[in-house]
């Protein structure tokens, strides 16, 4: 297992600042042409500015830590936000790559987790990769993101958080990035979603398994203590995650 270093993260870095890179126009999702191309990346950024991001969970993914196994994976992490999950799968030896459209989150991200970085800017988006652990950030917008060969994915935020015309896209583009007997972890909610919309959106089983075929239902628990604020307000009275995975 591997064990993070704790150490203050070098945000003044002359090529190591996320600063820099906006200031280069090297993060494709913060300029016009991104902008152009992805819908709804302003008021996701400005969840971040002003601190809205309910959807965080401060100590990981309960179902990824219950029913995640593997080892010496190559794990992408799409839309991955801050979250925790990323040095946990790290620590599990394997080598993960998120992909995060705000730069804030990238700077939290590194600022709260205690590791020092260092930026590559040799890809399609430029990665911001921990010295400490085989773990990066690919900074910018998720369709922008070109490499490949991945052998696992780990999804918790990214697919609910798009709307039906978005995410078959989404799952396409994912899909062209992973090997094809790639290990999949999938994190969905279900509510009644009657009563309140996304996201976090309901995905459908049948949707979901159009998408990515190898999934399979493991494990559906109650989560309505971390149910959205208006959920509650619109008169849900319960809501699950679901956690799906391939057998590879």
């Amino acid at each position: 297992m591997v064990t993070p270093r704790r150490s203050a993260v070098n945000l003044r870095a002359p090529k190591g600042s996320v600063k820099t890179a906006v200031q280069d126009g090297r993060v494709d999702g913060m300029n016009e042409r991104a902008a152009d191309k992805t819908a709804d990346i302003e008021p996701w950024l400005e969840r971040w500015r002003v601190g809205r991001i309910g959807w965080h969970e401060a100590d990981g993914n309960r179902g990824l830590k219950r029913h995640w196994q593997a080892v010496g994976r190559n794990v992408i992490v799409p839309l991955c936000g801050k979250a925790r999950d990323l040095l946990w799968l790290a620590e599990q030896d394997n080598r993960v790559t998120g992909v995060e459209l705000s730069l804030l989150a990238v700077e939290q991200f590194f600022a709260e987790s205690g590791l020092v970085y260092e930026l590559d800017d040799s890809g399609s988006l430029p990665v911001y990769r921990a010295r400490e652990l085989p773990l990066g950030i690919a900074c910018g917008d998720y369709f922008a993101f070109a490499e490949t060969g991945f052998d696992a994915h780990f999804d918790r935020g990214a697919l609910v958080a798009l709307p039906p015309t978005v995410r078959s896209r989404y799952a396409r583009h994912t899909l062209e990035r992973l090997e094809g007997d790639a290990l999949q972890c999938v994190v969905t909610v279900d509510y009644d979603d009657e009563r309140a919309d996304g996201p976090p959106f309901v995905v459908p089983r049948e949707e979901l398994v159009r998408y990515w075929p190898r999934l399979e239902l493991r494990d559906r628990y109650d989560d309505s203590d971390d149910m959205p604020p208006k959920f509650r307000d619109a008169g849900v009275e319960r809501l699950f995650e679901c956690i799906w995975m391939t057998s590879s």
